[in-house]
This record gives structure tokens, sequence and C-alpha cells, in this order.
């Protein structure tokens, strides 16, 4: 459960980006967060991983208020929140199987389970055949599957996507699309903020619409509703 109350967010040059905003997103929810440029949604998505923190307002996620949250327990907070970003940010020198591991390893799990639940994972993406590849051997649309992979390799509750099919074709964002589809069925909420109306528009979710910091729209099985 993700709730936002009196959300606001002014950065240092003055610059407001949400404006009063309130939501609730329930566990197992889809949810496409949608607007103009410069409407705030990526402050919004960077809120719930505390890479920004509001102005004002409270947020509390599966039960925890970052508001109070001490900077050393964020990286705790952070293994219940898979985050996806549009350029990938996959570790150049490492292999498809070191870069999903890797988010394992940090936390310092058993091998033996670090290696079950990596090919699990890449087994999920459709990557398990890539395992030993490195990113740049690798087409931009199996290095966002392998992003995905990573994001999702420690049971995440929720995953955040940041515009992931941004830089893919439209043939490849589809095949992204019914991976975020099947992590959904399997419990996971899934918050994505896309630009793409054809996606929004066939595969129906949840809409928050975001104008001027501002949420103007909040619709089950909603339509994209801008021109692309």
């Amino acid at each position: 459960m993700i709730v936002m109350k009196d959300i606001f967010k002014t950065y240092n040059n003055g610059v407001t980006a949400l404006n009063g905003v309130n939501v609730e997103i329930k566990q197992g929810e889809f949810v496409y967060i949608v607007g103009p440029s410069g409407a705030g949604k990526s402050t919004f998505i960077r809120l719930m991983y505390r890479e920004a923190k509001p102005t004002s307002g409270s947020i509390i996620i599966n039960d925890i208020d970052l508001g109070e949250l001490k900077e050393r327990k964020v990286p705790e907070l952070r293994r219940q929140i898979g985050v996806i970003f549009q350029d990938f940010k996959l570790l150049p020198k490492l292999s498809t199987y070191e870069n999903v591991a890797f988010a394992l390893e940090v936390t310092e799990e058993h091998p033996r389970n670090i290696r079950k639940r990596v090919l699990e994972v890449l087994d999920l993406v459709g990557l398990k055949n890539k395992a030993r590849s490195f990113p740049n051997e690798l087409s931009g649309g199996e290095q966002q599957r392998v992003s995905i992979a990573r994001a999702i390799v420690n049971h995440p509750k929720i995953v955040i996507a940041d515009e992931p099919t941004g830089n893919l074709d439209p043939e490849t964002s589809w095949g992204i699309m019914r991976v975020f589809e099947e992590i959904n069925s399997r419990g996971t909420t899934i918050i994505m903020a896309t630009h793409s109306k054809e996606i929004v528009n066939t595969i129906k979710k949840r809409v928050i619409a975001i104008e001027d910091g501002l949420i103007v729209r909040d619709e089950r099985r909603g339509d994209y509703g801008y021109e692309a």
C-alpha cells in the first residue's frame, strides 16, 4: 500500500513540482502515471523510493513512514522497491548474470540462493540463454529485460518503472509490457510513468494523470488522454 497525503515538493530553484498530491495505491495494482513533460511525474516517482523528499506532506509505503525514515534505513526500504530506468543503468563490465546477482550480493544472500533466484528471474524475462553476455552484446530490449530482472530479483512488493519503453522500438516495447503483466499477475504492484499512448490505450490499467504538479485525473482502466 502506498499513501501520499498533501504532498508538496518545491526545489531549491523555486520550481514547485508537486502541489498538494493525495493518492492511494493498493498492493497488486498496475498504475500508469501520465501527463505532459515537466508535469511532475518524475518527482512523483522519485519520492516513492526516497531519491527525493517532499517539502511537506507524508508518504507511507508498506507501513513505513518515509518522513521518519532514518538515512541508514533507506537501503532497507529500497529492497522492497524495484526501480527500472529508461536508460537501463547496467554495469558495463558485468555479465547479465552478474548484473542481476549484484542486487542480491549486496544483501549478503547465500551464493546458492543467489544462483537459484537469478536463473529464475532470467528465465522469467526470457534471457536465461544470455546469462554470460555483457551489456554491449545485448539489444536495447534485452538490456531492459536485464534491468527488469535486477529490479525483481529481491522479490520487491513494488516495481517502479520510469519510461521503461522510451528508448525501445514498438515490437520490443510490447515484449517488455508482457513481462510487466506477468510480474503484476504474481502480486507485485507496478507503477509506470509513460508517454506511450498506444500502450496505455491498449493494455488497460489504472491511469493517474499529473499536470502542473496536481493529479487531474485518476481512472480505473483509463485512457492516455493526450496527443502522442
